[in-house]
This record gives C-alpha cells, structure tokens and sequence, in this order.
C-alpha cells in the first residue's frame, strides 16, 4: 500500500509541475524571494518541531527516571518502617520513634503518585507532538538509555549561522527589494570562530557584545552599496521598503549570534553544575551507607538515617534534572544553529 501511494503522488506531482514551474518563472523577482522567505519560516517550524519532539522524549525519560527513584526510596523506607515497628512492639523505642520512621515512607508513597501523574503526562504530551502513539520498546526508561547529543567542534564558524530559517528568510527580503547579498554580508554579518577550544563561546563571540551586557557592539563595514539604484529605482523597491529589509536582516543577525552565546553559556553553566551534582550524589549515598552501620551498631538514633536518606533521595531528584537540562541545552544550541552543521 505505502509503494502504491509513493507512486501515485508522483503521477499526481508530473500533471502539474509544468504550470507550477511556469508559474514560478512568470514571478516577479519580488514575488519569488518572498516566496522562497515564505519556505524558509516552514524550515523553522520543522527545526522546531523536531527540537519539541526530542524535549517530549528527553521529557518522558526524565519522568520515568524520577519515577523509579521514588519507588526504591518507598521499597527502603518501607523496609526501614517495619524494622522499626518490630523494635516498637519489642519495647525497644518510644511511639515517637516509630511515627518519624513512617513520616519519610508517606512521603514516598505520595511521591509515587505524583510522579506516575507526570509520567503519564508526559507520555500524553509526547503522543500530541508524535502525532500517535509509540509502541513502548521504542519509549525510553529513564535519562540513563538516552544518549547526551554530541558536541559541536570547537573551531565552528559563524558561517553555519547563515543556515538559520530567519536568516535566510531575511536574505530573500532583501533579494526582492533587490539588495546584494554578498555586500550585505560583508557589512553586517561577523565572520568569526563561534566555539573556542574548551566548547565555550569564544573569544571573538564573546567581543561581540559589550562587556557585561547583551547590547550588540559590532559596527557595520560599509564599504560598497548594498543596493544598486538602477534595478530598485527601474522596479519601484522605495527607500523605505530597502531600509525595512536592511533593518529587520540586521536584527535577524545580532539574534542568531545573541542566542548561540546565550545557548553556549547555557551549555557550559549546566556542565558545571552537572559535575558537582555527581560528587554531591555520591557523598550523600556514602553518608546514607555509614548512618546505617551506625544505627546498626547502636551509636546513632534512626533519625540520623531518615535524614540521610532523605538528603540522598534529594540529591538523585535533583541529578535527574540537571541530566535533562544539559540534553534539553544541547537540543537548544542545535536549533539556535539552524539545525546542525556538517
């Protein structure tokens, strides 16, 4: 069935590609940029789309992760309750000891909860996007089964950036009110290293910007005409009409070189923070391990347990997220390039 339908879409396509193509040629230069800046605002949407979708995933991994930490926290305290239940019924500790052990096992079960509703939002969420449902092994169990997106090279020039749907879009503006681009580029479009040798913005990124600040510091190289008045004064293009062009391709540039320092940065400060949320995580689960031979020995209360515990639990929640934002981070430094670079 799904040959049969290639095929006849393709019969469909050859009965009128010539009066499109004819069409297409009958355009006026003007008509036809506008056109082709019309294609470039779908691109968006498609970049869009697929960055959405990664999230929803990203998204749903994050959820079941979350999940599967609360059920094991639940599993131990659960465990740990009925220990202390069977030291209360031996006399052994006060009433008091035994409502603070079941305190921390309510909070799981209720965690439990919270987090199957979110799964299931989640799961909601990423079928509207998909569009229908995924069949569940192709669904992800936790962050840990989803690979963090490879790194851009250090060394990417600023080039990739003339890929980006609203750059383009701006291009064909121009083009229709009959602009060179080559000149245009060459006056208002950096040419510079946007990643420096430690995956960071670089250096000339970095100049780009007023020290401190977002405010866009680089000045114009106005060295030839970006309009050539025979062709604009011959089709109408009025001076308004250039400077709207010029002006909204300007502004097109300083966001695209904006959001990629922006979403460097991002990359960088949650690699950082990453890092320490591991060490952090590995010290509490230590502590968790060294109250309980403690409690066990008789030196310590279970009190001391219940709040290491609790400080591990919050440590991996926390881990969790700090997984899904350095994806959600290079998703978004994938979108802000245009979709990538070869």
């Amino acid at each position: 069935p799904r040959i049969t339908e290639v095929y006849q879409a393709n019969l469909s396509l050859f009965s009128w590609e010539i009066d499109f193509f004819g069409r297409l040629r009958s355009l006026s230069e003007k008509a036809l940029q506008e056109f082709f800046a019309t294609e470039q605002a779908q691109r968006g949407a498609q970049i869009l789309l697929v960055s959405s979708v990664a999230n929803g995933y990203l998204a749903l991994a994050a959820e079941r992760e979350s999940l599967k930490l609360a059920e094991d926290t639940f599993k131990s305290q659960q465990e740990a309750y009925e220990l202390v239940e069977r030291q209360y019924n031996q006399g052994l500790i006060t009433e008091l000891d035994l409502r603070r052990a079941q305190i921390p096992r309510e909070v799981a079960r209720s965690d439990i909860a919270r987090y199957r509703q979110r799964v299931s939002n989640a799961e909601n969420a990423l079928q509207l996007l998909v569009g229908s449902a995924l069949p569940p092994e192709l669904l992800p169990t936790s962050i840990a089964d989803v690979a963090l997106p490879a790194a851009f090279a250090s060394g990417l020039s600023s080039q990739v950036l003339l890929q980006r749907p609203d750059i383009l879009a701006a291009e064909h503006q121009l083009r229709a009110a009959y602009a060179t681009i080559g000149a245009a580029r060459a006056a208002f479009f950096p040419n510079i290293v946007l990643i420096g040798n430690l995956g960071t913005a670089s250096t000339e990124l970095q100049r780009l910007f007023e020290r401190g600040t977002s405010t866009w510091s680089f000045t114009p190289q106005l060295s030839m005409p970006i309009f050539d008045a025979r062709v604009w004064s011959a089709h109408r293009v009025s001076k308004v009409q250039r400077e709207i062009a010029l002006t909204q391709y300007e502004k097109a540039i300083q966001n695209a070189f904006r959001e990629t320092a922006d979403a460097l940065a991002l990359c960088a400060n949650i690699g950082e923070q990453l890092d320490a949320q591991k060490d952090l995580v590995e010290a509490t689960e230590e502590t968790y391990r060294l109250a309980n031979i403690r409690y066990e020995q008789g030196i310590d209360n279970y009190l001391s347990v219940l709040d290491a515990q609790r400080s591990m639990f919050s440590a991996q929640q926390a881990l969790v997220s700090l997984k899904m934002a350095a994806h959600s981070s290079r998703l978004q430094l994938y979108a802000v390039l245009g979709g990538g670079a070869q």
